[in-house]
């Protein structure tokens, strides 16, 4: 069995880049706990996971970013409830109101409790499909054979 690696609260700051009031504060009101060892009175000391780390990292830029913290932590809890992974996924801020972020085939505005905004529609196989359907169709008027799509015919 491995063990985690824990960090300690002024090494997470340095490595996060905030003040030990920030962290003690976002800990003490549930912004994020410690995962692997929380306070538990005087003298004990909180152990943060590298994981930890990352969400940390991840609310700092977007407090960097210009949203308030009220507003940070909103879009942090809606990205927690609907399972995304905070280390890696892809925030856009959108004005000061918005933070979105894509979960499945939607784009949702994390401020408005994950409300969907727009429609993913994927284009990566609208090539391969108008390729082959120009195949399918065969030959065009006048008799002449259909030419093969220019990158159908370079062989890629």
């Amino acid at each position: 069995m491995t063990v985690e690696r824990g960090f300690r609260g002024p090494q997470v700051c340095a490595i996060v880049g905030i003040t030990y009031r920030q962290l003690d504060y976002w800990a003490r009101t549930g912004l994020l706990r410690p995962s692997l060892a929380d306070a538990k009175g005087s003298g004990s000391q909180r152990l943060y996971s590298y994981r930890d780390l990352l969400e940390l990292k991840v609310i700092k830029q977007l407090l960097d970013a210009g949203l308030k913290l009220q507003q940070a932590r909103r879009a942090i809890a809606c990205l927690r409830d609907s399972g995304e992974d905070l280390a890696s996924a892809s925030l856009v801020l959108a004005g000061e109101g918005s933070v979105l972020a894509r979960t499945g085939d939607e784009i949702v505005d994390l401020l408005r409790g994950g409300q969907g905004v727009f429609n993913i529609v994927p284009l990566a196989g609208v090539v391969g499909e108008i390729d082959a359907a120009i195949l399918e169709v065969g030959p065009m008027r006048g008799g002449e054979p259909a030419a093969a799509p220019a990158r159908l015919a370079e062989g890629s």
